[in-house]
C-alpha cells in the first residue's frame, strides 16, 4: 500500500479489525520510510458494475461518489456516519448481486432515495430535490407536502 504521505511503496498492517457493520476491514498501517501511520479500508467486490447515465454515457460504479451525495443529503442532520455507510454499503450490495453488469443511474437515485426515506425526512427531501431536478419552490412544498402525508399515516399506523 503506497504511503498518502510521502508515496513510498511499501507499508505494514499493525492493526487490523472488522468496521461496526461487519462490510469491511479496517487496517491502521505504518510507512516503512517516513513512519507515518494511516488507515485503510478493505471491502469485499462481487463484481465490476457499469452505470448507465442520461445520453447514454457509461462509466464505471464509483462507491466515494455515491457517499458523498448521500453524505451531501444528510449534511447538518443527525444522522450518523455509521449509518450513512451501511445504507452506501447496502446499496452497493444491491447493484453487485443483481446479476446486471450494467445498472440505469435512475435505479441508483430510487435506491439512495429509499433508504434516506428511512433514515431523514430532510435528506430525503433534500437528495430528491437534486434527484429530481426540483427547479421552482412549488416543486419544493409538493414534494414535502407528499413526505408529510406518508409520516402522518405511518404515525396512524403505527
Amino acid at each position: 500500500m503506497r504511503c498518502p504521505f510521502c508515496a513510498h511503496d511499501d507499508s505494514q498492517v499493525k492493526d487490523s479489525r472488522p468496521t461496526e457493520d461487519n462490510a469491511s476491514i479496517r487496517r491502521r498501517r505504518q510507512c516503512s520510510s517516513c513512519g507515518a501511520r494511516f488507515t485503510t479500508f478493505e471491502r469485499v467486490q462481487l463484481r465490476e458494475v457499469t452505470i448507465v447515465k442520461s445520453g447514454d454515457r457509461r462509466e464505471a460504479f464509483d462507491r466515494s461518489k455515491l457517499e458523498q451525495s448521500v453524505s451531501l443529503a444528510c449534511r447538518k442532520r443527525d444522522v450518523a456516519q455509521e449509518r450513512i455507510d451501511q445504507l452506501v454499503s447496502g446499496i452497493q450490495r444491491q447493484l453487485e448481486t443483481t446479476g446486471e453488469s450494467e445498472i440505469a443511474s435512475a435505479r441508483i437515485g430510487e435506491l439512495v432515495m429509499d433508504g434516506l426515506r428511512q433514515i431523514d425526512s430532510v435528506a430525503y427531501i433534500r437528495f430528491a430535490s437534486v434527484y429530481r431536478d426540483f427547479s421552482e419552490a412549488r416543486d419544493f412544498e409538493e414534494f414535502a407536502s407528499t413526505v408529510h402525508d406518508a409520516a402522518e399515516v405511518k404515525k396512524a399506523d403505527g
